[in-house]
């Protein structure tokens, strides 16, 4: 049998379970529109101004690097794990170290990027952004 074949039944079935369920659960619920369905909760607090606010975009960056340094380590990992034993198997140093380190250095040149760019600064001071309109210049 070919091994695609089973691939290509699980993207199916991962597909058709939750549609199906979403579909026999919209079928078999009760409609019953009313206004306090359709108010806004928020913990049973009566909710005052608009939904529109602006947030400071550093959570995001800082999330966004995150995911990116948790991912190194996920990624590091297994290669930890093989290092030893690829060596002993005959496998050359440089073959066995130059990949991670040329993923490492990549990603060195991403942090330093985005520090350079003052994505990792929470507050940027006045005598920060004085030096580098003054590097600028």
């Amino acid at each position: 049998m070919n091994p695609w074949i089973a691939i290509g039944a699980l993207g199916v079935v991962s597909i058709g379970i939750p549609l199906g369920m979403m579909a026999v659960s919209a079928l078999l619920r009760p409609s019953v529109p009313e206004q306090g369905k359709s108010a806004i909760y928020e913990s049973g607090e009566i909710p005052t101004g608009t939904a529109r606010l602006q947030f400071n975009i550093q959570y995001y960056m800082v999330a966004l690097l995150f995911v990116i340094f948790d991912i190194e380590t996920v990624l590091i990992f297994p290669w930890t794990v093989i290092y030893r034993s690829a060596l002993e198997q005959g496998a050359s140093l440089t073959e066995v170290l130059l990949p991670m380190l040329v993923f490492i250095g990549i990603l060195v040149v991403g942090l330093v990027w985005a520090w350079r760019n003052g994505a990792v600064e929470w507050v940027k001071s006045p005598l920060a952004e004085s030096r580098k309109t003054e590097r600028q210049t």
